[in-house]
């Protein structure tokens, strides 16, 4: 063994924590839900992507039984070497249909998704312009591929014309911005108005990332695209939030280019084929979303949302603007929000402090998300707690 590689990495962990950057883990010893268990007693959980409550819904679970019980654990290997189940396909025209796209294509995670999607498609004769606050999965994706890459500020749509600009000046023969639909640490929502404006005009193509919107922003929770009134070209997300809470990702787009990513992106030729089990899971979760008791909870988790953000903003918290169920509450210091979630959980309540490298230096949070599982109760208690522990720490 070589020490000095252990010592050092061991220096690396020992400098982490003295900047107060350490992110604990802390085990779960219940189903996902507004109410959760950890270290032995129940707690009030703000802090998951359960936008809809579904992760720990019965018949979501159930589901999930079911499809296990008659397809197995799973295809022990790739689609293209032992076989694409009848699941797969049911849920590939499932999520297909309901965002309105002609076939779509699976992968085991969304990062997958993101990963995958840029080199198959585009080269170096193309060029990427990238939302400076997309999410990590984008930006790995697109340095995956040769294509000529340009960024622009997160919704600066001035600076996103240069940049379409400068690629149409260099000779790019096709261009592609991409952009989150919703960025999840900060709850913007993308400017998809002025995107497909300026798409249109640069003849260009959009690609959006709706992990976070997909199941409840846009009229029968389509996304970030439906909410906006526009269309885009490629949609990634993922059957890990709002859609069941389980794993999973997704392009959505035309099938010719669903063909081309199934013989050539490489996430999806070398990863083994979505579990039965969550295909199952996400089916019935699509099923309630597209609904009208999706109608019902997207209602719900709106007006928690707003509930939420006037209490926490009357408390003298300094909050994101937005109209997303993720609500940043800004601390600033990374030590000061890791004390704040340690506190919160004291009082009762599980939330995470997020720092750096998750989020820029100088910008540490409490990143509180809503569900529509929560009640009005349980967000008063916690708008109390919150407000105990931020008297304490000199937050307000």
């Amino acid at each position: 063994m070589t020490q000095s590689f252990y010592d050092r990495i061991v220096g690396e962990l020992t400098e982490i924590d003295g900047q107060g950057l350490t992110k604990p883990e802390r085990v779960i010893a219940s189903r996902q839900g507004p109410v959760i268990q950890v270290g032995g007693r129940e707690v009030l959980n703000f802090c998951a992507n359960n936008y809809l409550g579904l992760a720990g819904d019965e018949r979501v679970a159930q589901a999930g039984i079911a499809a296990q019980q008659k397809w197995g654990a799973g295809t022990a290997s790739v689609r293209f070497i032992c076989g694409t189940l009848e699941i797969h396909k049911e849920l590939e025209a499932a999520i297909a249909g309901y965002l309105g796209f002609e076939d779509a294509i699976l992968f085991a995670a969304a990062f997958d998704a993101n990963g995958g999607i840029f080199e198959p498609l585009f080269g170096e004769n193309d060029a990427i312009v990238s939302d400076s606050l997309n999410h990590a999965s984008i930006i790995d994706g697109v340095r995956l591929c040769k294509a000529k890459r340009y960024r622009f500020a997160n919704s600066d749509m001035d600076e996103l014309e240069t940049r379409l600009k400068e690629a149409r000046e260099a000779g790019a023969r096709d261009v592609i911005i991409a952009t989150d639909g919703a960025f999840s640490m900060d709850g913007y929502i993308a400017r998809l108005k002025d995107i497909r404006a300026l798409a249109d005009k640069y003849d260009a193509l959009i690609m959006v990332d709706d992990c976070h919107a997909t199941g409840f922003l846009g009229p029968q929770g389509r996304g970030s695209f439906a909410y906006h009134g526009v269309e885009v070209d490629f949609v990634t997300g993922t059957f890990g939030k709002a859609l069941g809470g389980a794993m999973g990702g997704f392009i959505c787009a035309k099938k010719a280019v669903v063909d081309l990513l199934k013989q050539r992106a490489r996430p999806y030729l070398f990863s083994n084929a979505l579990s039965p089990a969550v295909c199952g899971s996400s089916l019935e979760a699509i099923r309630i979303a597209q609904g009208a008791e999706g109608d019902a909870l997207r209602t719900r988790l709106s007006a928690n949302a707003h509930r939420y953000r006037n209490a926490m903003a009357d408390a003298g918290f300094t909050l994101l603007d937005g109209e997303h169920p993720i609500i940043p509450v800004m601390l600033g210091d990374a030590k000061l929000a890791q004390d704040f979630a340690a506190r919160a959980l004291e009082l009762g309540v599980y939330v995470i402090g997020f720092s750096f490298p998750v989020v820029p230096r100088g910008q540490a949070r409490i990143r509180t998300q809503m569900s529509a599982a929560h009640t009005f109760e349980q967000i008063d208690r916690t708008v109390e707690a919150f407000t105990q522990a931020g008297r304490e720490l000199g937050v307000i």
